[in-house]
């Protein structure tokens, strides 16, 4: 079957004929529709091209050849990626014509891990990576050292400038890919290296042995990093609890059988919430799946044995729930198996069923032989999930009496909520709006049919440090639990939420931050799945109003106000330019409120996602959490960068 994609072109006069269906060959399907390949064109997509280089060169360390890869953004703004492994073959591919390499990066669906022969787990599993990223590029050039030789062959939007050529002799092995993506093709080509730095360091956690070295050649002097951990996962697990006080050491265990190969870290914290990672063949799977499943199951039957047996549980005891086993607890669960079957095109959820039996077993008789060997620290886990029991079961009582049974999934709506006509929550968008003005001004100015609006009042409390219990007696979160229909704790369910865009709109002062962390805090700690399914954004209002000659025009930042006033050829300073300054969306009225921040066809929004879940937990627990030093530290470092008025 050869590469193609089929196109049907609809026309206003309605003909449906044979003119209508357009075939596009090869990687011009790629070039043509890139999000069905890379997911996005902006920064994310760039940086997806690099995950797709980047794991061919894992696979081959996974394989154990090669225990090194190299990550350098040249000056030209390409990047490169050079492993140690055994190098892509080069001979005349049988089924192309084409010698191997050209057919690997020419060809979708083209690569060594489909049929079991070339690696026996493998991250980059649909085989379309090299050929997406090298649709995407101005260029694209790979060497390869094998067999003594070395090898080059250079592409241009994805089509070979020539043949592969022999250019000189190498006693060494493994494959160079440089690439420069295409500013046509993306809305940035700018790397970003804090996101490639943590990136690389996750890979390292999850290859254990591996060493990945970054270099960043943009400026002089150049920059360079350099990532090992001997420690694999238990390592990564240290790295996420080193802002918190622990009660146990970290559980650490790598077993395998015929199913595949299992290695887990956990350790208990002092802290109410739980932050467990899920990874198949070093992809994360942020909506779990049949591994965490079998993990979950193995710890809570585990510990109410140990519990039961050691006499910390008494016979009147209720068993301690999964639930329970949450609270305070950090885990990564990574599993490599030889063929990965994945929930959706995301590779969102592991569904493969022989994991479940595979991680419950291997991690049960491991738990077990721990908890029996370090009695410290099974008494201080079983206590900590014992007092999770007591505040989940005050939390439950805290539901029913803090409302009637059944308010908190929004069979009563609270009364400053001023509700949308739609009922389809695919349409609906509720605004969390900072105060009663800016409050009065969004629900005269909305469009009626799908945008709701709930007020708040003041600041919320600060669930970084709060149980269920005592975040159920607050106001303002039980009004917000109860506008979004959803439920919370035991009872959230995602698939009730009313609104599939919940906009948080604050005042773009440090008051609003404060008020739109506490709400994000709330929802990454309580509600995270409203994050994992991108229904969560921040609104952006106007920072300023510009008119001159009686037209006025909106900037969204300091740097637009500047580009702005050179496009109409006046300095700030000059009086027949007007510029005002909003500090508040009170000081809006109701139509400049719709034709800034709320209009679909105008407004500018940030989707609120996790695609660095561990980054932003830092960042909250740094900011809202109860160790004060951390916090210093953070403003301090980043004072320069705010801007202040006077």
């Amino acid at each position: 079957m050869s590469d193609t994609n089929v196109q049907i072109n609809t026309q206003v006069d309605g003909q449906y004929n044979a003119d209508q269906i357009q075939v596009l060959e090869g990687l011009e399907a790629v070039r043509k529709r890139p999000g069905m390949y890379i997911g996005t064109t902006d920064s994310r997509g760039l940086h997806h091209c690099l995950k797709e280089v980047l794991d061919n060169s894992i696979d081959e360390a996974m394989a154990g050849y090669g225990d090194s890869i190299d990550v350098t953004v040249n000056p030209d703004g390409s990047l490169s990626v050079s492993d140690y492994g055994r190098g892509i073959p080069v001979e005349k591919h049988s089924q192309t014509g084409k010698s191997t390499l050209e057919t690997v990066f020419t060809v979708l669906h083209a690569g060594g891990k489909f049929g079991g022969g070339g690696y026996k787990v493998s991250g980059g599993l649909h085989g379309v990576g090299a050929s997406v990223v090298n649709a995407l590029s101005t260029w694209l050039e790979v060497e390869v050292s094998r067999d003594g030789e070395l090898y080059r062959q250079r592409y241009e939007l994805g089509d070979p400038t020539g043949d592969l050529e022999v250019i000189g002799k190498s006693t060494a092995t493994g494959t160079k890919v440089t690439f420069l993506p295409s500013p046509d093709v993306f809305s940035t080509v700018d790397w970003d290296v804090d996101f490639i730095l943590n990136h690389l360091r996750n890979t390292c956690y999850l290859t254990k042995s591996l060493r990945i070295n970054f270099f960043d050649k943009r400026q002089e002097p150049s920059s360079s990093y350099s990532f090992y951990f001997e420690g694999g996962v238990a390592s990564y697990v240290r790295h996420m609890n080193a802002k918190h006080d622990t009660l146990t050491n970290v559980v650490y265990i790598s077993r395998d059988n015929d199913d595949g190969y299992v290695e887990i870290a956990m350790q208990y914290n002092t802290t109410f919430s739980e932050t467990i990672k899920c990874y198949t063949n070093n992809i994360i799977n942020p909506g779990g799946g049949t591994h965490l499943t079998g993990f979950r199951t193995a710890l809570t039957r585990v510990v109410n044995k140990y519990a039961r047996e050691a006499g910390l549980l008494k016979d009147k005891d209720p068993n301690l729930t999964a639930e329970d086993m949450k609270e305070g607890l950090t885990a990564i669960i990574s599993v490599k198996i030889g063929d990965p079957t994945f929930e959706g095109q995301t590779k969102d959820k592991l569904g493969n069923t022989e994991v479940r039996p595979m991680v419950d077993k291997l991690f049960s008789e491991a738990l077990s032989t721990y908890l029996e060997e370090n009695p410290n620290d099974a008494k201080a886990m079983v206590n900590k999930c014992a007092l999770a029991a007591r505040a989940r079961m005050a939390a439950r009582a805290a539901r029913e009496a803090v409302v009637r049974k059944g308010a908190l999934e929004g069979s009563t709506l609270p009364g400053k909520l001023a509700d949308c006509a739609s009922r389809k929550a695919e349409d609906c968008e509720i605004y969390i709006v900072e105060g009663d003005s800016a409050g009065g001004s969004a629900k005269m100015g909305r469009d009626r049919d799908i945008q709701a609006i709930l007020p708040l009042k003041g600041k919320i409390l600060n669930t970084e440090q709060a149980r269920l219990d005592k975040i159920l007696t607050n106001n303002e979160v039980k009004d917000m639990i109860v506008a979004l229909g959803t439920g919370i704790g035991e009872s959230f369910n995602i698939d009730r939420l009313r609104y599939h865009k919940i906009v948080i709109m604050t005042d773009a002062d440090v008051d609003g931050a404060h008020i739109a962390t506490l709400i994000l805090t709330f929802f990454y700690r309580y509600m995270p799945e409203v994050l994992a399914r991108r229904h969560l954004y921040i609104a952006k209002p106007p920072l300023y109003g510009i008119t001159k000659g009686g037209k006025l025009h909106y900037v969204y930042s300091d740097a637009e106000k500047v580009e702005y006033l050179k496009e109409l050829g006046v300095d700030e300073g000059e009086s027949k330019v007007k510029i005002q300054r909003y500090k508040g969306l009170g000081e809006m009225n109701p139509e400049e409120l719709w034709e800034t921040t709320m209009d679909p066809e105008q407004r500018q929004m940030y989707q609120v996602t996790i695609e660095d879940a561990e980054k932003a937990n830092n960042v909250f627990e740094v900011l809202m959490g109860s160790e004060v030093p951390p916090r210093k530290k953070f403003i301090q470092t980043n004072a320069k960068k705010v801007e202040v008025d006077v």
